[in-house]
Formats: C-alpha cells, structure tokens, sequence
C-alpha cells in the first residue's frame, strides 16, 4: 500500500518569540515493512540552522534553530510511504513467556540486548503497584508469549474507555490505572508497564494510522492524528505490534515514524522557546492512500 502522510504542527504566540530550538521526529522509519519513497520537512520562518542524525534507538531527528523574532512557527513534515503486511506468527508456537524472560536476562547477544533495556521503568512508565495483578492472568504458567500478550491487548481493550477529555499528556500511569480511560498513548504506555512487569521486553511505538470515515460520509482533510502502539520482542521473531486501543495487530494501514521506551522519547515535535510569552498550538494529520 501507497500512503501519503501530511502532518501539520503550527504554534501562533501573543509575543514574538525572539529565539527557538525544536527537535523533530517526523520521518518515517525504513524496514521490512515500510519504505520511506519520499519525505520533506518544511519550516517557516525558515531556520538560521538545522541538522539531522539518528538518536539512540535509530529514529531520523532533525534539529533546527531561529533566531529572529517571530510570531508563528508552521512545522510541516510531508511523507510517501509504501507499506506491505508481513503474515502473523502462530500465536500458539511462540515459546513459553518464562523462557523469554529469563532469555533477556542472560543473553548477551546484540538483538536480546536490545529487548533487554526495555523491560525497565522509564520516565512515563514507571512499575507501579498493581500492574503485575492486573497482567497475571494473561501469563498462566507456560503460556506462549504471544498467546499471552494478544489476551492481555483484548482485556485492556474491554476494559479500558477511550475518552480524550479524560487525559493529557502528563497524566500519570496510577491515574490510568485507576480510571481506567484514556487515549492510545495512555492504553500504550499501560500495557508497556504490564508486560514490564513481569519482566518482558516492549517498547512503544509513535505513528499514524489510515482512518476510514463512515459509510457515506466524506474522509475530513486533516481529521487523522499521530497513534500509539506497543512492540513486545520474542526470540527468532524480533519485534511483534499489538494496538491495544483498537484490539489488533498494526498492519499495512499502520505507519511507524519511531520508537523507544515511552512517548518521552519520541515526541514528534518538541524544543525550547525564548520569549512568545503565550502560544497557541494546532496540529493535524492527513494519512491518503494513493492509487
């Protein structure tokens, strides 16, 4: 599949911000699933500098600076991706969740090394109290992982309300714990903690998602949005996703712009302002499949 990705990022200011530097993850990653055919980050006033480099996970990070005075900052990252669907495992033959666990706690091959570092606390997912009991009955002794894993994305996808107004981006993970509502970041970032608990390799994932509008009305330019998901790593697979906040595993509709321990590192757009007293901040996403 052939999708066209345009993601608008505006700040307006009641004062001129007289200096600024932003860091942005808004190029979609290269695998085996995806290719990036084409991507152009546009940015107006235009930056006194900018500069690009992967940061520790592999995510292509574009910097850029202004300083001259302005009132508004436009960010528009513009992307042509190509995705295909790779055919899902069987669940039932993945190895026991234990042995995973204790892999990752052992091996020190590069790949497991990599699944390791993500089975910690991070800065927005920390291991609070009450995750291992939530997530327990999932992992049933000798349970195959994955079987383990899609039980636990169906019951938080039950259990769980999706409800924007519930949250925001700083809300605590006790607090989503407790209410149990919120919206992809927040279902993510729960389940990341989860499965944390009990000593599994995940890691989340920042992206978009191809909506449909419903039968018979016309798909609203920009009415797409960034979404969240979750990987977790097992042995001669690597990386699996499972979207909790729709109940599936992310296929070709789903584009991955990045990855790391929590949305922390990997917001889209992100830096330092001096001056610019108030702001406002607007943001859409258009995700267009191209014939």
């Amino acid at each position: 599949m052939r999708l066209r990705i345009v993601h608008r990022t505006s700040y307006e200011y009641s004062e001129p911000a007289t200096t600024s530097h932003h860091e942005a993850r808004l190029t979609p990653r290269q695998s085996e699933v995806q290719r990036t055919v084409t991507h152009e980050l546009e940015v107006t006033p235009n930056p006194s500098a900018r500069r690009a480099r992967l940061d520790y996970f592999g995510n292509r990070t574009n910097y850029f600076g202004l300083t001259e005075p302005h009132r508004r900052l436009d960010v528009v990252a513009t992307s042509l991706v190509e995705t295909n669907a790779l055919d899902l495992p069987d669940f039932v033959s993945t190895p026991a969740w234990e042995s995973v666990r204790e892999l990752i706690t052992t091996d020190t091959r590069r790949d497991v090394l990599q699944a390791s570092q993500m089975r910690f606390a991070s800065p927005l997912v920390p291991l609070i109290p009450g995750l291992a009991a939530y997530t327990e009955p999932s992992f049933p002794a000798g349970q195959p992982i994955l079987l383990g894993v899609s039980d636990l994305m169906d019951r938080v996808h039950r259990d769980f309300i999706y409800d924007p107004r519930a949250t925001t981006p700083t809300t605590p993970l006790s607090t989503i714990l407790e209410t149990r509502r919120g919206v992809c970041q927040d279902f993510s970032h729960f389940m990341l903690g989860c499965l944390r608990s009990i000593g599994l390799g995940a890691r989340y994932t920042s992206g978009y998602l191809r909506t449909r509008p419903p039968p018979g009305k016309a798909r609203l330019i920009g009415a797409d949005a960034t979404h969240a998901w979750i990987s977790v790593w097992v042995p001669a697979l690597g990386w699996v996703d499972f979207d909790p906040t729709n109940n599936i595993c992310p296929a070709e509709e789903h584009i991955t712009l990045a990855f790391g321990r929590d949305f922390s590192d990997v917001t889209p757009l992100h830096g330092v302002i001096l001056g610019g007293s108030r702001h406002r901040l607007d943001v859409s996403v258009d995700v267009e499949a191209m014939e």
